[in-house]
């Protein structure tokens, strides 16, 4: 009767089945399964209009850090999708993502998805590893910028410009105003800065594995999935399920992390004013400003056949 009762171990085997029972209704990253999260980056970077934000630390830092501390975890996967946009927020995400990285001790593994370009590729190299599919776009290290020249057509119109700044240099690059070649050298000063930085974020990054020479790799041309790897852009063609259950097994647990509030707390918030006559003016006024960011943000994307 004993051994019916017992296991080998001498434990009762009602015990045991209670046990397996109680970890069966678990989840799988509770019972000891490989938990890799994904966190997904997608869209411009910076801060372009409230109805049409893009990608900033502030968006995306709560994201990252319950990713990197979630229980079990052997690795954190982030996907992107970008097109680049502010050098100064696609940095600081950058940054944080090392930052978590070596405060949790954990591999970072990146998967392009379309494009990860310009400010998009920068994100890319707080990654360990990169991989992405053969029709990926990656590359894109350089530094844009663009405005319009208006001051012939207000003149054509008959629209006289009044501008009133205090300091020489506070209307550079006034689109209504003639170009300065002044102005220009200027602006090109600053480019060939933030360029030099985004240069050695690079090489700090990917190191070695660098296989292009300087003047083709940081030339602002980027390249297909395949070409990218064999310039050491990135290490492998892979997607995010196969590699990840090749790399930690079948078995693999992979939770999408997501923002907190979601869409609906961005359209669920009413505008001061939102029912008035107030309101709904405002709301018009706003119109054209997002006309235009709707605008500029289908040329990023159009850079790359998006």
């Amino acid at each position: 009767m004993a051994d019916i009762l017992t296991q080998p171990s001498g434990e009762p085997r009602g015990a045991r089945v209670l046990i397996d029972w109680w970890k069966a209704m678990l989840p799988a990253r509770l019972r000891g399964a490989p938990v890799v999260p994904v966190v997904r980056l997608s869209g411009v970077i910076g801060a372009v209009t409230p109805l049409r934000p893009g990608l900033t630390l502030a968006g995306v830092a709560k994201m990252l850090e319950r990713a990197f501390s979630m229980r079990n975890a052997k690795a954190v996967a982030i996907v992107i999708n970008s097109p680049g946009g502010s050098p100064v927020q696609s940095r600081q995400i950058y940054l944080r993502i090392r930052q978590l990285a070596l405060e949790k001790k954990l591999p970072v593994l990146i998967f392009v998805e379309d494009v990860a370009a310009s400010g998009g590729y920068m994100i890319a190299c707080a990654g360990d590893e990169i991989f992405c599919d053969p029709s990926s776009i990656l590359g894109s290290i350089g530094v844009v910028g663009g405005s319009f020249g208006m001051h012939e057509l207000i003149k054509k119109i008959g629209v006289e410009r009044r501008l009133y700044t205090a300091g020489e240099h506070k209307a550079m690059l006034d689109p209504f105003l003639p170009e300065d070649p002044n102005d220009v050298a200027r602006l090109k000063k600053i480019q060939r800065e933030i360029h030099a930085l985004f240069i050695s974020l690079v090489k700090e990054s990917r190191g070695a594995r660098l296989a292009g020479a300087d003047d083709v790799l940081f030339s602002g041309e980027y390249w297909a999935g395949e070409s990218a790897v064999s310039l050491g852009l990135a290490d492998a063609l892979g997607d995010l399920r196969s590699t990840l259950r090749a790399r930690f097994g079948d078995k693999v647990v992979m939770p999408v992390v997501t923002a907190p509030s979601g869409m609906l707390g961005l359209f669920g918030r009413r505008a001061p004013g939102a029912g008035s006559l107030a309101g709904t003016l405002g709301g018009l006024a706003g119109l054209p400003e997002e006309l235009i960011s709707a605008l500029e943000t289908r040329a990023i994307w159009a850079r790359f056949g998006f």
